[in-house]
């Protein structure tokens, strides 16, 4: 069905539902239960782990852990899930752009001369305690999966150009 020419020409805005309790309820167990087990991937320190979700209290923070792997109820705050969200991208463009979890780790944790970086590693950025570290973070693989930024690695070294022996005609 088209739309009418009026809705066509409004502004798009955001659902404001979206942070609704009852949506951040459904989301907040499943979100937690996964950083955490990225998380343990990564090697994160439990003081990392609560920069990343925004600081909250080791006893609200060991609370929600318990209540997610038990699968009870939990309700997290909209900054939290956002960061959570945060951080499932960045491990999906990692999973993406290196072949082994190993190069995942390496990357995240070894020094990085690009831009964003400006030589520490990219988990100083996820783990200062900032959304906007862990979105620059984000920002730059996703940009890197899109094929800019990101300086050739293992998955490239193999790599032969397509020579006219290549095309076939059926």
């Amino acid at each position: 069905m088209a739309l009418q020419t009026a809705e066509r020409t409004r502004p798009y805005r955001l659902d404001a539902d979206r942070f609704a309790p009852a949506n951040r309820r459904r989301l907040s167990g499943p979100g937690l239960r996964t950083f955490l087990a990225i998380a343990d991937v990564w090697g994160l320190t439990e003081q990392e782990r609560l920069l990343i979700l925004g600081t909250p209290s080791r006893s609200t923070y060991y609370g929600w852990s318990k209540a997610a792997r038990d699968d009870r109820d939990l309700l997290l705050p909209a900054d939290t899930l956002i960061r959570i969200s945060a951080v499932l991208g960045i491990h999906k463009a990692l999973q993406i752009l290196f072949a082994t979890g190993r190069e995942q780790v390496d990357w995240l944790k070894n020094a990085n001369r690009a831009l964003p970086f400006a030589g520490q590693a990219p988990m100083a950025l996820i783990a200062g305690g900032t959304q906007d570290g862990l979105m620059a973070v984000r920002r730059f693989l996703d940009a890197a999966r899109g094929g800019q930024s990101m300086a050739p690695n293992a998955a490239d070294d193999a790599f032969a150009p397509l020579t006219d022996d290549d095309i076939v005609f059926a």
